[in-house]
């Protein structure tokens, strides 16, 4: 088990964030170990807003044992998503073709049920192994309250790793898949961001209400709404969580429907 203080901004996909004591766990005693004292768990940083004074907290990241996976077993929570998702597409199995894209670890996509308009994560699982209150737990996905980007996992809960629900299917029937989320996905800015800054109301889109007011280009220190879609806000190099913060509350007071951010603060 590693442990060291770090800026959070070197581990999120934003690029934002301030001190904190990272724990990086390798195995399942370490585990039991880094969760004696108050913790937050860090996937990989994606739909994250850290404040800049940091996080009090130890912040525990899953390494080790928790990152191996068997496509027709187990899969460690710490596995990277867009890994997985391009094995099951060698292997012939099919099931995550919707995440293509997503840059986040299994454990995290699952919390937020992550996923596009062609498929979600809840939609993948078979089952879920949690720890809490010092022991570890497996779960169905229907036990779970998944929603739109929501669960509703035990209290402290962390995803320790999961069983996929896949099936084979011709390879050529998945890269069909694949080219079509791909394609659906390439208007997303290159810049650093931290995935979609709203959840989309019911009935609509919030990239674009967003763009028909116009505030495409929004900025607040370099803080900015993305000019390619505006449901991001990206980092032009030195913007701070009170930059996106400010940012994040201009857009809701400038849109006629009252919008839930997507990014967890």
């Amino acid at each position: 088990m590693k442990v060291e203080r770090v800026l959070l901004k070197d581990y999120t996909t934003l690029g934002v964030g301030g001190p904190a004591e990272l724990w990086t766990v390798e195995t399942r005693e370490e585990l039991r170990r880094a969760t004696e004292a108050p913790y937050r768990v860090l996937g990989n940083g994606s739909n994250l807003l850290v404040l800049d004074e940091g996080v009090p907290e130890r912040v525990i990241r899953l390494a080790g044992e928790f990152q191996a996976w068997d496509l027709k077993g187990w899969v460690g929570a710490g596995a990277l998503l867009p890994l997985l998702v391009q094995e099951a597409a060698r292997a012939g199995l099919s099931g995550l073709e919707g995440l293509l894209g997503i840059p986040a670890q299994v454990g995290g996509a699952v919390k937020m049920n992550a996923g596009t308009r062609f498929g979600e994560m809840a939609d993948a699982l078979e089952a879920v192994e949690i720890f809490h209150d010092g022991a570890f737990h497996v779960y169905a996905p229907e036990e779970l309250g998944f929603g739109y980007r929501k669960s509703n996992l035990p209290p402290g809960g962390i995803v320790t790793r999961v069983r996929l629900r896949l099936k084979e299917r011709p390879l050529e029937e998945i890269k069909r898949r694949m080219e079509e989320v791909d394609a659906a996905r390439k208007g997303q800015p290159k810049k650093k961001s931290a995935g979609c800054a709203f959840k989309n109301p019911p009935g609509h889109s919030a990239g674009r209400l967003i763009d028909q007011r116009g505030l495409k280009g929004l900025r607040v220190g370099d803080a900015m709404v993305s000019l390619e879609h505006g449901n991001f806000i990206v980092n032009l190099g030195r913007a701070t969580a009170k930059d996106v913060l400010a940012l994040l509350k201009r857009i809701q007071e400038e849109l006629p429907l009252e919008l839930e951010w997507e990014v967890w603060p």
